[in-house]
């Protein structure tokens, strides 16, 4: 006998291990090779359609007698009932029995089920409807007026009930039955359509003090801003204009402090303004400004303003427009004082309007709020609401020394021993220039070179002096600025330049000659091209090339290189110019050759040097070489293309592992460059490397023998 644990009632005598299913082991796959013929999804689902069966489909039944028919019916009516024993919440077995009854003219048995099936769910209002559409369908009037009536007891809170039974009797023409169920519904309290319903229903049949009656219920019913909107716009409409605006006032009185107040006032304001009454709707904007939060008004602000720009005069609109924006700029900087955008927003707006004291009343507000740290970066926006101080002061109002006197607080709050803003400095020196004020001028830009020396200040104050032709005061600042910078090659070229502008060739060569001796230098590769230059430029052709020479003492790099071979290249063609007319033609000739060969010569060297002293600057070499080739061929005939050709070296592409930061490893390809020296060098290890495999052959081989 089976144990209780494995034994059930419900099974019989059968346990529960007689009752498990039994799957079959899943088959390991031994080959997992793809199959020679491969079967796609698409391929799948035709052969599927294609093998589907028909679908069985009763035959049709052809009833030719009562007997039959009272047969089928039988059957029917047990299918149904069958359904509904067991679904009897499925609302469609239902709807479905009774329209089956309903076609077989049985209209008892249909009004039966329809009762049978809202007796199980009467708060089903799909019923309802379904079962007074059957009555009305089949012209059972008082039947459908009797399930209207039961549905709106029942289910009051559902609109649909109502405006069918509502629009039933007035399809019927009874407008009083109509009228007493609107009251019925009414008395619910339903929500604004309802009403408005009822309203339109009265005025279809221009019954006007009904409805002005319903309106007075409707808005104690929902005292809401577009119940008032809408009941005085239903007496505008009948030309009421005095009933119109006492709905307005008592809407203003009520609803004050509502939300949607701006909107009343709004719709009041137009109201007043399509009676012509101006004054009363300028007055109601004014009032709502007044008492609606600034958040909230702004489609208000917006009508006001077009109000005043078709009513108002020129003063009333700028007052309209004005007073919104800065109300809105005071809240921003009330919330944020160092917002300084807000301010220059603010600033630009008091601008416009042209109100003097204002705009210097809120720039003095504005640069008040001093920046929290003496940090740069925080400064830099707040130094430009001095700025456009300083020059509104200066351009609109035209009052010097005011603007003197901004530049000079502004210049007194800057921390000059952490940074400084050159552009104040040099803004308030141009102010006195301007003023004709050279003394002034010259004092602002001393005490910045003196508390806060900057390059902008002393490239203008140099810029400055030297439109004014004076020389002595520019090779001072010239000092100044080397003294302060002295690695700033910029400086020593332009004072160099300045030198020899001046004809004072010595003092411009010893300028150079200082600069060039400094140990540090921002960008000494331009310091020495201009003197370079203008050694060339004076036609020390001698100077140039010791020059040359000591800049290679210096630096190796192949730019000098070339830069040296084609000055000895070009000086033939300078020498050939100034003599052209005292010497022959091949006299010309042989000084150019004399060039070109000095010129080969300075390559000969820098190719050696890359070879013997740097041969891993294998490419710059390359670029040597080839520029060394360019210049061979633009020698023409003179030229020797050979020499180069045979230093050349091939390019080879190879790889390098570069290893990443996960650890995996991935090649890079690279261009080398192989020398012809460095191939001989490759052929003698290659034989070196086979003579010594060959001697050890034949050691191995004599000891084998012994």
């Amino acid at each position: 006998m089976a144990s209780g644990k494995d034994s059930d009632r419900t099974l019989g005598y059968m346990t529960r291990k007689d009752t498990e299913v039994k799957l079959p082991r899943p088959t390991r796959v031994k080959n997992k090779t793809p199959a020679p013929v491969q079967i796609t999804a698409e391929q799948i689902l035709r052969e599927a359609r294609e093998r589907q069966e028909a679908e069985i489909r009763p035959p049709k039944q052809k009833i030719t007698d009562s007997t039959e028919l009272s047969d089928y019916r039988l059957r029917r009516r047990k299918e149904f009932e069958d359904k509904i024993r067991r679904a009897r919440w499925n609302i469609q077995v239902w709807m479905k029995y009774a329209q089956w009854e309903e076609s077989q003219k049985d209209y008892a048995r249909a009004r039966s089920v329809w009762e049978r099936a809202i007796e199980g769910d009467y708060r089903n209002h799909t019923l309802w409807l379904k079962y007074a559409e059957f009555e009305m369908k089949n012209k059972f009037v008082n039947s459908a007026r009797n399930v209207w009536d039961r549905a709106v007891t029942l289910l009051p809170r559902v609109d649909q009930l109502w405006y069918k039974y509502i629009h039933m009797e007035e399809m019927l023409g009874n407008v009083a039955g109509a009228r007493q169920i609107f009251e019925r519904w009414m008395q619910w309290s339903p929500d604004q359509q309802g009403w408005l319903s009822f309203i339109k229903f009265e005025l279809r049949y221009n019954e006007i003090e009904r409805a002005r009656s319903i309106y007075e219920r409707f808005v104690l019913c929902h005292p809401k801003v577009s119940a008032y909107i809408r009941f005085a716009k239903f007496e505008m409409k009948g030309g009421e204009v005095a009933r119109a605006r006492g709905v307005y006032e008592r809407a203003t009185e009520k609803l004050a402090d509502d939300e949607e107040a701006e909107t009343l006032f709004v719709a009041f304001a137009e109201f007043e303004e399509r009676c012509k009454e101006v004054e009363r709707a300028r007055f109601i904007y004014k009032f709502a400004l007044d008492h609606i939060p600034k958040g909230r008004a702004e489609d208000l602000y917006k009508k006001f303003v077009a109000f005043e720009k078709q009513y108002g005069d020129k003063e009333g609109i700028e007052d309209a427009i004005v007073g919104k924006r800065r109300f809105q700029y005071e809240d921003e900087v009330r919330k944020n004082p160092l917002n300084y955008d807000s301010w220059f927003d603010y600033v630009r707006l008091e601008e416009t309007v042209g109100n003097k004291d204002r705009v210097r009343e809120v720039y003095e507000r504005a640069i008040a709020n001093i920046p929290p740290a003496e940090e740069k970066r925080y400064w830099q926006r707040y130094i430009y609401l001095w700025i456009n101080y300083a020059l509104y002061e200066e351009i609109e109002t035209e009052d010097v020394e005011r603007t003197r006197d901004v530049y000079r607080e502004c210049l007194k709050l800057i921390p000059h021993s952490k940074f400084s803003f050159a552009k104040i400095w040099l803004l308030a020196a141009q102010f006195e220039i301007r003023q004709l004020n050279l003394a002034g001028a010259r004092q602002i830009l001393g005490n910045a070179i003196g508390k806060a020396p900057k390059d902008k200040i002393f490239k203008k104050y140099i810029e400055i002096e030297l439109q004014l032709g004076n020389m002595d005061r520019c090779r001072k600042l010239y000092e100044r600025y080397l003294e302060w910078s002295p690695e700033n090659c910029y400086a020593w070229s332009k004072y160099a330049e300045l030198e020899r502008s001046l004809a004072e060739t010595e003092r411009a060569r010893a300028i150079f000659e200082l600069a060039i001796s400094q140990p540090a230098l921002d960008m000494p590769e331009l310091l020495w091209k201009a003197y370079i230059d203008f050694e060339i430029a004076e036609g020390e052709l001698e100077r140039t090339r010791a020059l040359y020479e000591r800049l290679l003492d210096r630096t190796k790099h192949y730019k000098v290189w070339v830069s040296f071979a084609k000055f000895e290249a070009s000086t033939a063609e300078q020498e050939v110019d100034e003599e052209e007319e005292e010497q022959a033609e091949t006299d010309a000739i042989e000084r150019k050759k004399e060039c070109i060969t000095r010129a080969r010569e300075i390559f000969e060297r820098a190719n050696s040097y890359y070879k013997d002293s740097a041969p891993e600057l294998k490419e710059e070499r390359a670029t040597l070489l080839e520029d060394w080739l360019n210049m061979e061929t633009n020698f023409g005939d003179l030229g020797d293309v050979s020499v180069v050709q045979s230093k050349l070296p091939k390019k080879l592409k190879k790889r390098k592992p570069i290893t990443r930061e996960d650890g995996s490893t991935e090649y890079e390809e690279y261009i080398d460059y192989l020398y012809p020296e460095e191939s001989q060098t490759t052929n003698l290890k290659i034989l070196e490397a086979a003579y010594k495999w060959k001697k050890q052959k034949l050691a191995a081989s004599e000891e084998d023998y012994d």
